[in-house]
């Protein structure tokens, strides 16, 4: 497996060793081992599967503690454009974004740590979209930040998303406290 660099040094784009051949392909999604020598020493607990059709726009959420999340995402299906943002007061790069792009194609695996919040927008007809996390949803800690925030001007690629009524009424960046505090 291969870790690929980004600005943001606390998240992770994975490219697994995939084996292909006239069959098809092998790849491993997951093995604890190999994402520890890379830093990633993390329980997993619960697998979660959405699928999606072209311009829905997911996010941007996270989990507050006591009941934050790491997540481990990929695609199986489809394309999106994934977003990371830094919420841990006290970061280097609080605020800051990183943008990924993560395809069946590319079977690329995108590691966002607590004190991030995440969201994704599908650039194909549908996608599949699943994701490792660390803790259980608890809807007590659902939090997020409104996805068309103009002082953070994420570049979402599209125009009029799809979006839930629950994002359409997520705060803006300069009006949320965070509860994440960076360490390091």
């Amino acid at each position: 497996m291969n870790v690929l660099e980004l600005k943001i040094k606390d998240l992770k784009l994975i490219e697994p060793k995939v084996f292909e051949d006239q069959r098809g392909f092998f790849l491993e999604s997951y093995s604890k081992t190999k994402l520890s020598q890379i830093g990633i020493n993390v329980e997993f607990v619960q697998d979660n599967h959405s699928r999606s059709s072209r311009n829905v726009l997911r996010g941007l959420h996270f989990q507050a503690p006591p009941y934050a999340q790491d997540k481990l995402v990929r695609v199986i299906n489809g394309t999106v454009l994934d977003v990371a943002l830094d919420l841990r007061l006290g970061s280097p790069t609080y605020g800051e974004y990183e943008i990924v792009e993560l395809s069946d194609q590319n079977k690329r695996m995108f590691f966002i740590p607590k004190g991030f919040a995440h969201g994704f927008v599908v650039l194909s007809d549908s996608v599949d979209f699943l994701y490792k996390t660390s803790e259980y949803y608890h809807p007590e800690s659902d939090g997020g930040i409104i996805w068309n925030d103009p002082d953070l001007n994420i570049d979402w690629t599209i125009q009029n998303p799809i979006i839930s009524e629950k994002d359409s009424k997520l705060p803006f960046f300069k009006d949320f406290k965070t509860p994440f505090v960076y360490e390091k």
